[in-house]
């Protein structure tokens, strides 16, 4: 039987919601339990379960988490549990999802947002910076002065 999870804030309860109670079974509390729960391994179902949350197709979700479609069909198919780094790469972009979410009301405008050039990510689209190494940090930044009012 799965505990119930608690967490300390609403953005980790969106985070469960996101990937399913089924596929997060310890609490989310801080980043750092991304780790913990990224060790143990998250379902591919986790991925399937945010491509689906966010209106995202595969091909997307898999260029995000740079491997191709064809393996993300593949990991499905053999119900694949992902490596540390994959689920670390999904928590964080989730992560980067629902605060954006946030930011700018809606999903819609998010989701405009990222892909349209932006000056202070060096004219680059946020959604580019996702799957390149420190880019979800950059475009998290970026995010971070936008809702506090500094011109990004």
């Amino acid at each position: 039987m799965i505990e119930e999870i608690k967490t300390s804030t609403k953005q980790y309860q969106k985070l469960i919601s996101v990937f399913g109670k089924k596929y997060v079974t310890s609490k989310v509390e801080s980043p750092f339990d991304f780790i913990h729960i990224a060790t143990k391994g998250v379902n591919i179902h986790a991925v399937l379960n945010f491509s689906t949350y966010f209106n995202i197709s595969k091909a997307a979700t898999a260029e995000m988490l740079n491997i191709s479609e064809p393996t993300l069909y593949r990991w499905t198919k053999i119900n694949k549990t992902l490596e540390r780094n994959f689920s670390i790469k999904l928590f964080e972009i989730s992560n980067l999802f629902l605060y954006g979410i946030e930011v700018f009301g809606n999903k819609k405008n998010f989701f405009k947002w990222m892909n349209l050039p932006n000056t202070a990510l060096g004219g680059l689209e946020p959604k580019e910076l996702i799957e390149v190494p420190g880019g979800v940090s950059k475009v998290n930044d970026v995010l971070g002065r936008i809702e506090h009012g500094v011109y990004s």
